[in-house]
């Protein structure tokens, strides 16, 4: 049996939340609904700044083929299997044994190949040609023990993804009371908007960690259309690109 990892870098209390859900991960339309909406936006995002970075062929159904990736706080694998399907070699670690366990058996009803590990970033000694941390950072104790634990597990020239919220009235606003009270499109308690971590905070601590921020892009939901969106706001979702120094 997989042991339970040194919670470091993880927040106990966090863990075992999302746990606590974990087998509605692949729900489409139960507690992680909003993860599914926020996906194309997402893996559009990767995809085009990964295409960029590594210089491949975006007419290719697997350009990443050959390229490794690490998938910091997989939860049930959301990301890390159209990522696989893209190509890539992927590993997904969680500090939930639970969350690990529906993203093996999900991914073996699929036909992938994914290393999924119950670990920290700071637990492994691979490097790795991406290391993403989506939805991650709001959740941990100490942003810049994370990410200095998560980059270094990148290859010099890597490129590291992240998503998370930001910190303001407006996110307050719409990520905590309307979507968590109001729309109800999160259990609440979900999110805690102390943890949110401004794009200049963000920044500052990737650069400590040895990463050059290249590019931010927001995510916003269309009430007409029903779908997020990317844009250029990023007063509450945003996405952050950077490389490897």
């Amino acid at each position: 049996m997989v042991q339970s990892p040194n919670t470091a870098t993880a927040s106990p209390e966090e863990v075992a939340r999302f746990q606590a859900m974990a087998d509605a991960w692949w729900d489409a339309e139960g507690d992680f609904k909003p993860l599914h909406q926020l996906n194309p936006p997402r893996l559009s995002f990767m995809r085009d700044k990964l295409l960029e970075h590594f210089d491949r062929d975006g007419t290719s159904a697997r350009p990443f083929q050959g390229l490794s990736l690490l998938d910091v706080g997989c939860g049930g694998g959301l990301l890390s299997e159209p990522l696989a399907r893209l190509g890539f070699a992927v590993t997904g670690i969680d500090a939930g044994e639970k969350n690990i366990a529906v993203a093996r058996l999900h991914a073996e009803h699929s036909g992938l190949a994914i290393d999924y590990r119950c670990a920290m970033p700071e637990q492994l000694t691979e490097r790795f040609d991406v290391v993403m941390a989506m939805e991650v950072v709001e959740h941990v104790p100490d942003v810049g023990a994370f990410l200095s634990a998560a980059t270094d597990r990148l290859k010099p020239g890597g490129a590291f993804l992240g998503a998370t919220l930001n910190r303001n009235a407006k996110s307050f606003a719409l990520a905590i009371v309307g979507a968590e009270y109001l729309l109800r499109w999160l259990p609440r308690g979900t999110h805690d908007w102390r943890k949110f971590v401004r794009p200049s905070e963000l920044a500052a601590a990737l650069r400590r960690a040895g990463i050059a921020p290249k590019s931010f892009e927001g995510i916003s939901f269309d009430m007409l259309r029903d779908r997020w969106e990317r844009c250029q706001s990023l007063d509450v979702n945003y996405l952050v690109y950077g490389v490897k120094n």
